[in-house]
């Protein structure tokens, strides 16, 4: 890790992203805080243009900062959707400044946006991760936490609520058949037991009318 000065107003430090430049102290808004720099890539030279990095700064559409040297600090600061910095680009003498664009106070992470073409490559794919975003991200999963638990709240309401109905109808039931019960005491189930079937022939038989011979045989005995 290249050395720092005392003097300058930044160290690098842990971040949520790897590795950042952290204020040290008070930067006031306009500070030109560090010079991004490295070797110039010429777009019309064929061995420039097939270099490829993620710390490539483009100034104009011929020249190119490769700024993977680790003697270019500014490669450690990060991107930002919110950022409290920028990229001030001079064109003509090919130089890119990091220049406040708010104060900055001691402990604060400085960062500046990198760009869309950038953002699209390098930080889509796996999710940007500054601050702007990951207070996003957690709104979202706080929103997302919430509706889960509105929707359950919303099912258990709605099973209770069949319950309630099931158990009122079960209730009706059992007292549409207790008031039927009362009203006929002699229904199956209920009062006094069924004749046998023997019982109800031996009665059949007893009322039916007897036969002359049977009756005659009867008068002579």
């Amino acid at each position: 890790m290249p050395a720092i000065s005392a003097r300058k107003p930044y160290r690098i430090g842990r971040s949520p992203t790897g590795l950042g430049l952290f204020a040290t102290k008070k930067i006031k808004k306009g500070t030109r805080i560090i010079r991004y720099f490295g070797p110039m890539l010429d777009s019309k030279n064929k061995k420039h243009d097939a270099i490829d990095n993620k710390y490539l700064f483009e100034i104009t559409n011929r020249w190119t900062i490769d700024g993977s040297v680790r003697k270019n600090i500014a490669r450690y600061i990060n991107h930002a959707c919110r950022p409290n910095a920028e990229s001030d680009v001079k064109s003509k003498k090919r130089r890119v400044y990091i220049r406040a664009i708010k104060t900055i106070h001691p402990g604060d992470e400085i960062n500046y946006d990198y760009g869309t073409d950038y953002f699209k490559e390098f930080l889509k794919p796996i999710g940007c991760k500054c601050a702007a975003c990951e207070k996003k991200r957690a709104k979202k999963r706080a929103e997302e936490r919430a509706e889960r638990v509105r929707l359950k709240l919303k099912a258990d309401k709605r099973a209770l609520k069949k319950a309630e109905k099931a158990k009122r109808k079960l209730e009706k039931a059992k007292a549409k058949k207790l008031k039927f019960s009362a009203a006929h005491p002699h229904a199956r189930g209920t009062g006094k037991p069924s004749k046998t079937k023997s019982a109800r022939t031996k009665s059949l038989l007893s009322r039916m009318p007897k036969s002359p011979a049977l009756a005659n045989r009867a008068s002579s005995t």
